[in-house]
């Protein structure tokens, strides 16, 4: 059945699928744009705020989150804010208020333009940047939207600002190695030519139809076994506080992918130590619904090692030879050890390093196990009917409260 389904994946031309080759195909042209941009928002602005909700963000910010320094913003990027993604009040006006004395760029991420949150935001942002930077705001406005069509692409022609294409063969959640992910997190300073690289590698390495040389299909066939046998929720797991985001974009791709006609496992994130101390106590010996997967990179470029101290209080002298992520490490072993004892069911899935290589790889693997995941279900991976039937309730509540309130 795997190798059907890979013949199909690979054999296709849909509008959907354009994401596939897309690192391969990826020009240098491109890429060489998207970061003349960058530099250019660098070299004029503090801050570049994103408007764009869903995969429009999501992949963007994952990026941004894992390699990008905690505290501070990057030495060689720029700070990158999101709006859009909800439709908090608050948070609209306190973001507005924070950009008070600081220069800023634009981007707007929406294939349509018709997405509300987002569409909500560019009307507030757009007003903003035209009473603070009169013609000169369409200089600071980027757009990346659909090339041919669309309200969006519509309002960027109409008023001059510079566009990024959306293809129109790769859906949102499959977008982060399209303009859509790539010029906020180039802005923000990563290495987008390292990231391409990493996907371009799981591109070529990931063609492979046989199962135990395809590292996503095993994982694709492991999840969908542990769905057979009465397992409902995955739980992605990660001992670097940096990778939340990453967990919410493996959410959407999964959710989103899978969550049709009554079927998917439901995804779930937990990041640890933190989340031991929270639902450790359930994960270990709770209702048995669930399994874990968990993510690791062995090398982590920062690190800090336990000082010796002569007092040895706190009885930790014995770890003083040891650095934090040593300790991290051994605590996932000891996690993922305890919890599969407990008959929780634990994959791993390890990388060498949390740099942008081997996140590039690391996303395009998660996209392709998704697809065999999906389609191993028997359900399309690349539609969302059920976020259409959202939207579209939504907006007749409005018109219906519109309605009520001029009556």
């Amino acid at each position: 059945m795997v190798a059907s389904i890979h013949h199909y994946i690979e054999g296709i031309e849909d509008e959907q699928t354009g994401w596939l080759n897309l690192p391969i195909e990826t020009e240098d042209d491109l890429l060489n744009s998207i970061g003349n941009v960058a530099n250019e928002i660098k070299c004029n602005a503090d801050i570049l705020v994103v408007i764009g909700i869903g995969g429009s963000f999501l992949g963007a910010r994952a990026i941004q989150d894992a390699l990008t320094p905690y505290f501070g913003q990057h030495q060689n990027g720029v700070e990158v804010v999101y709006v859009g993604q909800n439709m908090s009040g608050a948070y609209i006006q306190q973001l507005l208020n924070s950009l008070k004395f600081k220069d800023i760029y634009v981007n707007v991420i929406s294939k349509s333009g018709t997405t509300l949150e987002p569409a909500l935001a560019f009307r507030v942002f757009r007003q903003y940047m035209e009473k603070r930077y009169g013609e000169q705001a369409k200089e600071r406005i980027i757009v990346t939207t659909d090339s041919k069509k669309g309200l969006l692409r519509n309002i960027a022609q109409n008023s001059g600002y510079r566009q990024f294409v959306i293809p129109s063969n790769i859906g949102g959640r499959f977008s982060v190695f399209t303009p859509v992910g790539l010029l906020p997190i180039a802005a923000a300073g990563v290495d987008i030519n390292h990231l391409i690289e990493g996907a371009k590698k799981a591109a070529i390495h990931l063609k492979e139809e046989k199962l135990e040389m395809n590292e996503a299909y095993r994982y694709a066939v492991i999840r969908h076994a542990l769905y057979k046998q009465g397992y409902q929720i995955e739980l992605l797991a990660s001992f670097e506080p940096s990778l939340a985001r990453l967990h919410e974009w493996w959410k959407q791709l999964f959710g989103e992918s899978e969550g049709k006609d009554k079927k998917g496992l439901f995804p779930a994130t937990v990041n640890y130590s933190t989340d031991l101390h929270a639902i450790g106590q359930f994960i270990q010996e709770g209702n048995p619904i669930l399994f874990e997967t968990f993510l690791h990179f062995k090398e982590i470029i920062d690190d800090y090692r336990v000082p010796f101290d002569n007092r040895n209080e706190d009885q930790l002298n014995f770890l003083s030879n040891l650095s934090f992520n040593e300790i991290n490490a051994t605590s996932k072993e000891g996690v993922a050890f305890a919890h599969s004892n407990g008959g929780v069911p634990v994959i791993q899935l390890e990388l060498q390093r949390l740099d942008s290589y081997h996140l590039g790889y690391l996303i395009y693997f998660f996209m392709k196990a998704c697809v065999m995941s999906a389609y191993l279900l028997e359900v399309n991976p690349f539609d969302q009917p059920g976020v259409e039937a959202y939207k579209n309730k939504m907006l007749e509540l409005l018109n219906t409260k519109l309605a009520t309130e001029q009556i």
